[in-house]
């Protein structure tokens, strides 16, 4: 094999030197009770020191999920890193990688987690944390769980750079990806062909790697699948929301009509259509210049507005003031999309639809 000559390999050190810069990071150790601290401490006006970014709001693990993760701290097993990115503007930590794991520590501590299923410890079966004794409580506090913290010199880029690289170490597919290819038919093609259209498009601003692994189909699978089951929702609630979706698209591939697409069709545009004008320069993200997007506000804008439009179709085209977003300022709203915790249970999931389409009605 040829050799490389002495300038390709001065570009190639060039090169590395260069991409190395922004990319520099450190390896942290953190308790239990400190993770939970930075993450509760200010959440309540979105100023934590460690958040959530909107992209990464669903909180989508079960109870089972959650207890078995509590069970494998509490063994001493080893847990993945959480991943963090410095924000240099405001010295905050932007969660990359690790919000279930943070979230759910949260909820157990908070009391809010009842562990169950464990198969390992199943005397902690139908235990809450502060039914343990001080001692216990103190030394589950006191794990440690370390966390790699990429520069504040990182850009927005290299952020989404590395959340790429973690979720794709293994390549896994992401639901709609997987979706894709199992539930192939008519309804399929109808989520893919609408997903495309350039004003919803517009309304959707999300990172290339969102976009690549089928995000806006995503959102629009929502869309159809819970404007369907709307008011109730106990069966996503038991189901789950990916079995759910993956129960909805099966089932419409194969019993839809041409007749219903071309209504499901209609009513897509005339939703888009709408939150165009009423949200210009924002679309479905909380507010200007953001991007990623909110499943619960995704949801709570998009199935509101359609539910506000068939009782009545000529709405004033105006974003409720009730509806605006401010970090400084609580509202019942702000409260049902925030996602911190249980995002899709039936009851959070009709309120926060219920709260959109009841503004617009009355403007």
């Amino acid at each position: 094999m040829e050799n490389l000559n002495q300038e390709k390999l001065q570009r190639i050190d060039k090169q590395i030197e260069a991409e190395q810069k922004p990319v520099s990071f450190d390896v942290r150790e953190f308790t239990v009770e400190i993770y939970v601290q930075k993450y509760l401490d200010g959440l309540e006006k979105d100023d934590n020191e460690l958040y959530i970014p909107d992209y990464q709001r669903e909180f989508v693990w079960d109870n089972k999920h959650q207890s078995r993760f509590i069970e494998s701290l509490i063994l001493g097993l080893p847990v993945p890193f959480i991943f963090a990115a410095e924000i240099r503007e405001n010295g905050r930590l932007e969660i990359v990688d690790g919000s279930q794991r943070i979230r759910t520590m949260a909820a157990f501590l908070k009391d809010e987690l009842e562990l169950s299923g464990l198969e390992k410890l199943t005397e902690l079966n139908n235990t809450k944390y502060s039914q343990l004794p001080i001692a216990r409580q103190r030394l589950i506090k006191n794990i440690a769980i370390r966390m790699v913290v990429l520069s504040s010199k990182a850009t927005e880029d290299v952020r989404n750079e590395m959340f790429d690289r973690i979720n794709t170490s293994s390549v896994p597919l992401l639901p709609m990806e997987t979706r894709r290819g199992i539930y192939k038919g008519r309804f399929t093609n109808l989520i893919i062909e609408l997903a495309k259209d350039k004003e919803y498009k517009k309304l959707c601003p999300i990172s290339k790697y969102m976009e690549n692994r089928r995000e806006e189909e995503e959102l629009l699978l929502r869309f159809f699948a819970f404007c369907d089951c709307y008011p109730s929702f106990k069966k996503v609630e038991s189901m789950g929301v990916s079995a759910y979706l993956d129960d909805y698209l099966k089932e419409k591939n194969d019993t839809c009509t041409e007749e219903e697409m071309e209504s499901k069709r209609k009513s897509f545009k005339q939703m888009v259509s709408y939150v165009a004008k009423a949200y210009p320069g924002q679309g479905f993200a909380k507010k200007k210049g953001v991007t990623g997007i909110s499943k619960p506000y995704f949801e709570a804008i998009s199935i509101g507005v359609h539910q506000a439009l068939l009782e009545q179709s000529t709405l004033p085209v105006k974003a409720p003031k009730e509806l605006i977003l401010n970090k400084q300022e609580k509202t019942p709203f702000s409260v049902q999309v925030e996602g911190r915790y249980r995002t899709h249970t039936a009851k959070k999931i009709k309120e926060r639809i219920d709260i959109v389409k009841n503004a617009f009605l009355k403007i």
